[in-house]
């Protein structure tokens, strides 16, 4: 990532970590000076933890230490009462940031070992690869995922399954939904979604993307053709991208969509078994899971790669087969009924 990005960033987080703080302050401000005994109590328990702590380094005074520690308990406890009858959490004088881990710094400090936050990893692969792929993911959601525009009726001629399409929608949601509640668990399997277009495929891999998002976890997208050529020209040093293929391998989320349009060769094909096995491997040390999106039937899928990938996904993808009518075909002729 070019440094300058990462600047940028960082100066938006000091100003977002500062904001929160300088809220905090006036909301604290507000209050006091409408109700002055709250200062007093902040005063008076300031002044008693100086008073404590000078008189544990000179004295083993042990009543006058149980003498300060009642004064403190009775003070809590005042301040809890007003805070009470006033109904203000104590929260409400906390600064309130965006992100809880980082405070809005970006950062994370544990055991004298700093690391970049998931938060402002998610910021930076948005800016390299997800706007690339025009991938808005915070726009879709399960509160917006209807399983209203898929047909009810069985039929098995048309779609060779037993059950309606609608049916089977509410099957896949349920497995994806558990995806997501199970996520950190290494014997959850990945997920591949695999249908003719138009039924659903991208959209829901964008809601359980968002709701990863939401649990702190980083989503890479990329589109099979442009993730494959962007890691090959990486590896022929066309392009100087930063760490392209160790974010590719170790993103939390990877979603991988229009597996099968990217035209293999030896090479790709290489490069896309390399992914997909590196992937599998980390789960002994971080936990990834991949989604792959794709218009190819199984058949189709083994004929295109052959046995070392396929295997790879019978044996460690949930396979979710979409089936049934266009649903954008549906929504788009709904909507223009409704605008006439």
């Amino acid at each position: 990532m070019p440094n300058n990005d990462l600047k940028q960033l960082l100066n938006e987080y000091e100003i977002k970590h500062n904001r929160a703080i300088s809220e905090a302050q006036n909301r604290k401000k507000e209050v006091y000076e409408k109700n002055p005994r709250l200062q007093e109590i902040e005063d008076e328990l300031n002044n008693l933890s100086f008073r404590t702590a000078r008189e544990v380094l000179k004295t083993s005074n042990t009543s006058l230490l149980e003498e300060l520690r009642i004064k403190k308990d009775n003070l809590l406890a005042e301040r809890k009462e007003i805070l009470s009858n006033l109904k203000i959490a104590p929260s409400y004088f906390e600064p309130h940031f965006e992100c809880d881990k980082c405070k809005d710094t970006g950062y994370i400090t544990n055991n004298y070992n700093t690391v970049m936050c998931n938060c402002l990893k998610q910021k930076l692969f948005d800016l390299k690869y997800n706007t690339y792929n025009t991938y808005d993911i915070r726009n879709h959601s399960f509160n917006n995922f209807s399983t209203a525009l898929y047909s009810d009726k069985v039929d098995k001629e048309k779609y060779h399954f037993n059950i309606s399409p609608k049916d089977n929608m509410e099957n896949i949601k349920k497995i994806a939904q558990k995806f997501i509640n199970n996520f950190d668990n290494p014997d959850e399997k990945n997920l591949l979604f695999t249908g003719n277009t138009g039924l659903g495929k991208t959209f829901l891999s964008q809601c359980i993307a968002n709701e990863l998002l939401k649990r702190n976890k980083t989503v890479l997208y990329q589109t099979a053709p442009i993730m494959i050529n962007s890691i090959i020209d990486y590896r022929m040093g066309k392009k100087t991208s930063f760490d392209l293929l160790n974010n590719i391998l170790n993103v939390d989320l990877l979603v991988i969509d229009d597996l099968g349009t990217e035209g293999m060769n030896s090479m790709k094909f290489s490069e896309l078994f390399s992914v997909l096995n590196s992937r599998l491997l980390n789960q002994k040390d971080h936990i990834t899971k991949t989604i792959i999106s794709t218009n190819l039937s199984l058949n189709n899928l083994a004929e295109m790669y052959g046995e070392r990938i396929i295997s790879r996904l019978i044996g460690s993808y949930n396979i979710c087969v979409f089936f049934g009518d266009d649903i954008r075909r549906k929504k788009a002729i709904q909507e223009k009924q409704g605008a006439n």
